[in-house]
């Protein structure tokens, strides 16, 4: 799955210039795939290089790992395994590729080893690898910043997949939600070549759509699924293969998606794709596609004491900074945080201060877990106020009350700090009011009933 966001740097920037983004199918750089373009001395982008290039981002779905076949993890799993020549990465640089995502049921064919291989061989060819850990990355673009998240749904080798719903996966989007306009989705999900959703594509589609998603992106089927609208927004169900060796008629063709943002608008249009003659390579037959009508989104940034706050990630790390502009002018640049969720909230009745929850190691539980922050902000930068290992429980998440700014309501895991436990399945909800200088546990029914409407 890829959740991209758009966001304004600067209100007054001009909105005349068409942003255009482009996403394509599975990509396959092994097996019969490889075989052609190692024998026949070709570039398999040849007749689409002039259209990427000219571009603002394209976007691929990369299936396999960077190894040797020698490499695979469960050798028993009849699944087939795409191991990849770390030299054919540098293709997709060539081609016009700036990002791809590596969460499919094949980034893990050679374990966990071979996906960092992979993103570690991707950052050596400037193309961004963005993985569900990583998730969401930012790009700026033309004075835009883009948010992508990517997330697998389909089993992987090592019987690993992504289950929805999912506490970590609502917290990426309303982490992107927060800092970004629109919300894009691109998720590897379906059933292998079926030419139509299946019933788990639309339920997981409404509930992205309902926890933020302004427009979704889909693969895996190897098939292409007509895109329609959803809830209105549209969902592209899936582009088909993009370069891919399958046999059949309706694997060798695909669909670009191509967005155009303009104006306070996004465009969904296609781009058809199908095999040449003879080969796995992509060409362009149908170039005219357009899909539904324009779609607005929301213009407004994340501002904060008259500071626009523009995220950028650090590459490897997972971590991002926040940048605080005024005029156009960078006034500081916060520390690298391991970001979950953002919020701003005039906690103290008064001056607007950020929560966030953040991802650390702490030696309370001897665990890497969501703690949460409060941090003062003025125009020099942010200053941790408070700071807690997981207020009086483990917790899995927390947000300010959209009611009242000194109310936290948080979701418990239903261990404790004296006796932790993950596999205790059971939860707990309790709402926290801030006191100046931390938090105290509500002992008011009522608040306790608004904070379970939080995490409904």
């Amino acid at each position: 799955m890829i959740i991209l966001s758009i966001l304004f740097l600067n209100s007054c920037t001009k909105q005349s210039e068409t942003i255009r983004i482009l996403f394509v199918g599975d990509i396959l750089l092994s097996r019969n795939v490889q075989g052609e373009y190692n024998s026949r001395k070709t570039f398999p982008w040849e007749s689409l290089e002039s259209l990427f290039h000219s571009s603002d981002l394209v976007i691929g779905n990369l299936e396999g790992a960077v190894g040797n076949l020698e490499e695979q993890i469960n050798p028993l799993v009849q699944s087939p395994v795409f191991a990849i020549d770390s030299c054919d990465l540098s293709f997709l640089e060539i081609a016009g590729f700036k990002v791809i995502t590596v969460e499919n049921n094949h980034s893990l064919d050679l374990g966990v080893k071979g996906k960092h291989r992979t993103i570690l061989t991707l950052i050596e060819n400037n193309i961004k690898p963005v993985s569900l850990d990583n998730s969401p990355y930012f790009f700026n673009i033309k004075g835009h910043i883009l948010s992508i998240i990517a997330v697998n749904l389909v089993l992987n080798r090592d019987s690993s997949k992504y289950e929805i719903p999912s506490i970590e996966i609502i917290q990426k989007l309303r982490l992107a939600r927060a800092l970004s306009n629109i919300v894009i989705v691109s998720v590897h999900w379906g059933s292998e070549l079926l030419e139509w959703p299946n019933n788990e594509q639309r339920n997981v589609a409404k509930w992205f759509i309902s926890n933020g998603a302004d427009l979704i992106i889909g693969h895996h089927p190897h098939v292409v699924q007509n895109p329609e609208l959803i809830n209105g927004k549209p969902v592209y169900f899936s582009l088909g293969n993009h370069l891919f060796d399958q046999k059949y008629t309706s694997t060798k063709e695909g669909l670009i998606a191509e967005i155009e943002i303009l104006d306070g608008k996004f465009y969904c249009k296609g781009l058809k794709t199908r095999n040449q003659k003879n080969s796995f390579y992509p060409e362009i037959y149908d170039s005219s596609v357009s899909y539904f009508k324009p779609i607005k989104y929301n213009k407004q940034t994340f501002t904060i004491r008259n500071m626009k706050i523009i995220p950028e990630n650090i590459d490897i790390a997972n971590k991002t900074i926040l940048k605080a502009y005024k005029k156009n002018q960078l006034l500081w640049k916060s520390h690298p945080m391991s970001l979950v969720s953002l919020q701003k909230t005039k906690i103290d009745g008064h001056e607007e201060h950020l929560f966030s929850l953040e991802s650390y190691y702490s030696t309370l539980d001897n665990e890497t877990n969501i703690r949460p922050y409060v941090y003062e902000v003025d125009n020099k930068g942010i200053v941790a106020q408070w700071r807690g290992s997981a207020l009086a429980w483990p917790i899995l998440d927390a947000q300010i009350s959209s009611d009242n700014d000194q109310i936290l309501c948080a979701l418990h895991r239903g261990d404790a700090f004296i006796s932790l436990g993950k596999i205790n399945a059971k939860q707990t909800i309790t709402a926290y009011r801030w006191n100046g200088f931390g938090f105290n546990v509500v002992n008011d029914s009522t608040m306790c009933k608004d904070c379970e409407w939080v995490f409904k």
